[in-house]
């Protein structure tokens, strides 16, 4: 039986997403989610997750585009004048490449969210970035060096084969494998520190070239064409439009569309038909 997870980024990002992340394990495919832990909606979300104990939760580390559990006093590199991380990540990823104080700071931030995530008494499922900015060199390194710490026994590789999604997707070969090409160059050394490590990973991710736009006829294409063997990760970003914070998302159409696939009780039991068991990386 293949192993397939299914995660949710930006939980805890508002109560749209909370709700979304909520009804889709509950009726659908859904099998993990990455929290948030400083966003404006993080309390709710944790409040969620702990009545969906079969949910693995993660953390969405952020180190860019978002607010810090520090005071911006304490992380000046990383935070504009508004107290926010800056919104640029090849600003931040040169500045935490070069600067010794600033990579002081940056673990000094990662510890802080990993230590708020174990406040919250969630089992920590997993960790990946905030616009996948986990995988700068630095990054990486910090969380391998505080795993043994705070538990991380999961971490996401950004890295989606351009061949598989292309043979899902019939399309954009090219566009597909330039950005393969720069992604695996990118994260040369990522893998094989993760997992020297003794740090579970996934072996395919799947949904990066076309965030944004994960209609249920894409994430159906996706589900017909998982590799035979390795663990999948499949990744979505889903709101519910009943609640009132919903329409001031970003992408709000397109979460609305992500959410409306994968908490269809139609495509779960499609799924289990086929021989695919949806599990967070707990399971793995």
């Amino acid at each position: 039986m293949r192993k397939l997870i299914i995660t949710a980024d930006d939980f805890g990002l508002a109560e749209s997403i909370n709700e979304a992340v909520e009804v889709a394990h509950r009726d659908g495919i859904l099998s993990a989610a990455s929290l948030m832990v400083a966003a404006p909606a993080a309390a709710d979300a944790i409040a969620r997750a702990q009545r969906l104990p079969s949910l693995g939760v993660g953390l969405h580390l952020v180190l860019v585009d978002g607010a810090p559990v520090l005071p911006a006093a304490e992380i000046p590199g990383l935070v504009g004048p508004d107290g926010q991380f800056f919104r640029d990540p090849l600003k931040i990823g040169v500045r935490l490449f070069f600067d010794r104080a600033t990579q002081s700071q940056a673990e000094a931030e990662i510890r802080a969210q990993l230590e708020r995530f174990r406040a919250s008494g969630l089992a920590l499922d997993h960790v990946n970035g905030h616009h996948h900015f986990h995988q700068h060199p630095t990054v990486t390194g910090i969380l391998l060096r505080l795993a043994p710490e705070f538990g991380i026994k999961a971490i996401r590789v950004p890295i989606e084969p351009a061949l598989i999604a292309w043979q899902a997707q019939r399309e954009a070969l090219f566009t597909r494998s330039l950005h393969w090409l720069i992604s695996a160059a990118r994260l040369l050394r990522m893998p094989a520190r993760v997992r020297a490590a003794g740090i579970r990973q996934n072996d395919y991710l799947l949904g990066l070239f076309d965030t944004g736009d994960m209609t249920g006829a894409r994430i159906d294409r996706f589900l017909a064409h998982l590799p035979a063997s390795g663990i999948s990760e499949l990744y979505v970003h889903p709101a519910s439009a009943r609640v009132a914070d919903f329409a001031g998302l970003p992408q709000a159409s397109a979460r609305a569309s992500e959410f409306a696939a994968i908490a269809d009780p139609a495509r779960r039991a499609r799924l289990t038909a086929a021989g695919v068991l949806l599990v967070p990386f707990a399971a793995l």
